[in-house]
């Protein structure tokens, strides 16, 4: 996975609730095996109608929106537990999400797979919004090492919660095998000692 520290973006607004893993990514796009690809079908059904045209009303097929950071509804995420959400928010392109509220199992495989899911208050999640509505170009700062959101535009920032673990493996752009084999001389040690008692 790439190292994750800091991310100075443009955002996308997408202020819908309860946005389950079949909008995410539909169930029929899950037949490949690899990470790669999925991007192409995020939100398939909301961006594309049934012939395959874009539809203008959506916020990824409208062009004053773009960056590396989904502004999302409250609830992000629930329904089935498909890690292919995650795989298709990362393979077009976000980075972080930032939402008032996410699903636990979707938490879990966004941050198992790079994408860091930044939570907000309900409060905080509307100034963002609003920030974006009065200028899309607004540049959001998402500070890992500080756990910190930030527009310096408005003068506001909020800190935010991440699992010490994964905060580790995202500085480091490890998932949890490489992980273990960054501590493997220290396993090692470990046996040794163990044989030795």
């Amino acid at each position: 996975m790439e190292k994750l520290e800091h991310i100075n973006s443009t955002a996308v607004p997408m202020p819908i609730e309860d946005v389950d893993t079949d909008q995410i990514i539909p169930a029929r796009f899950l037949k490949a095996v690899t990470r790669e690809g999925f991007g192409e079908n995020l939100f398939r059904d909301w961006r594309y109608n049934s012939q395959g045209t874009p539809i203008p009303d959506f916020v990824l097929n409208n062009p004053i929106y773009s960056g590396q950071i989904l502004v999302a509804g409250k609830n992000f995420g629930c329904g089935s537990s498909r890690e292919h959400a995650a795989w298709a928010l990362y393979d077009y392109g976000f980075r972080i999400v930032v939402s008032s509220f996410f699903a636990d199992i979707f938490k879990g495989n966004a941050l198992n797979n790079g994408l860091l899911p930044v939570t907000v208050s309900d409060e905080d999640l509307g100034i963002i919004f609003s920030a974006i509505e009065k200028n899309p170009g607004v540049e959001i700062e998402i500070d890992l090492p500080e756990q910190t959101i930030l527009i310096n535009e408005i003068g506001w920032s909020t800190p935010f919660e991440i699992d010490g673990y994964k905060k580790m493996c995202l500085l480091n752009g490890y998932d949890d095998i490489d992980y273990l084999l960054s501590i493997k001389e220290d396993i090692k040690k470990f046996e040794i000692q163990q044989e030795i008692y």
